[in-house]
């Protein structure tokens, strides 16, 4: 009797951690949620719901929305949504008296919420979610491969720097050189230009002291009438 009493506690503690376990992966779904009702309106059938359920916002108008007592979980009471904001969630209840009489809410009661409505929009978001940090993924990579070639922007216009530098001396030594060589065969020519003009200057005097006269007779100019002149 007893083994009997001990499997049969194992089996129910099993079922019951299994029960809280599907009750865990239901509230981490991101489709069930808590809230207050701050304002009902018995004759329109509407109940005002404040929360702070942040995927509200997946909610949509027409949205189909379950809602229950945490006392009476099987009760559930079946709404539509009206209109929400950023912290409330309108909703109509086509029968308003008998989800009265099932759950026993009112004013400041505090409910749980579900909406297979919401569970889809909530996983389409989700496939959303991941296409979009794919491309985050890829374009966060593209983002780095450009900082990279920004910061080393600077280094590479030091590189290019220092590279022209080098020429830039390279070219001048050459030009210097250039310069002092033109400089040189400048001094050069005028040596042997001043050279070439002393000798000149020697063979002319030297052709003026050895000059031999032909004619020995002058003109003489005597009258004002060419005619008139003669050699004497």
């Amino acid at each position: 009797m007893s083994k009997l009493l001990i499997i049969f506690t194992i089996l129910l503690s099993t079922q019951l951690l299994w029960a809280q376990s599907l009750e865990s992966k239901k509230t981490d779904s991101g489709t069930h949620f808590g809230g207050r009702i701050s304002r009902m309106n018995p004759v329109a059938g509407l109940v005002r719901i404040r929360t702070d359920f942040a995927n509200i916002k997946f909610l949509n108008r027409k949205d189909r929305v379950d809602f229950w007592n945490e006392n009476y979980p099987d009760q559930r009471c079946l709404t539509y949504v009206e209109a929400r904001t950023n912290d409330y969630l309108l909703l109509r209840a086509n029968s308003f008296d008998a989800c009265l009489r099932r759950i026993h809410f009112t004013t400041g009661s505090y409910l749980h919420f579900s909406s297979k409505d919401l569970d889809q929009t909530v996983g389409v978001a989700k496939e959303l979610v991941e296409i979009l940090l794919k491309k985050r993924l890829a374009m966060t990579a593209k983002k780095n491969r450009h900082q990279k070639d920004l910061d080393a922007h600077v280094e590479k216009v030091d590189t290019v720097n220092k590279r022209y530098e080098i020429l830039r001396q390279k070219l001048e030594i050459e030009w210097q050189k250039e310069l002092a060589s033109i400089e040189e065969d400048k001094a050069t020519t005028f040596t042997e230009f001043k050279n070439s003009e002393a000798r000149l200057n020697e063979i002319d005097t030297k052709l003026e002291a050895y000059r031999i006269n032909d004619n020995n007779l002058k003109l003489d100019r005597w009258s004002l009438d060419p005619s008139l002149y003669y050699r004497k």
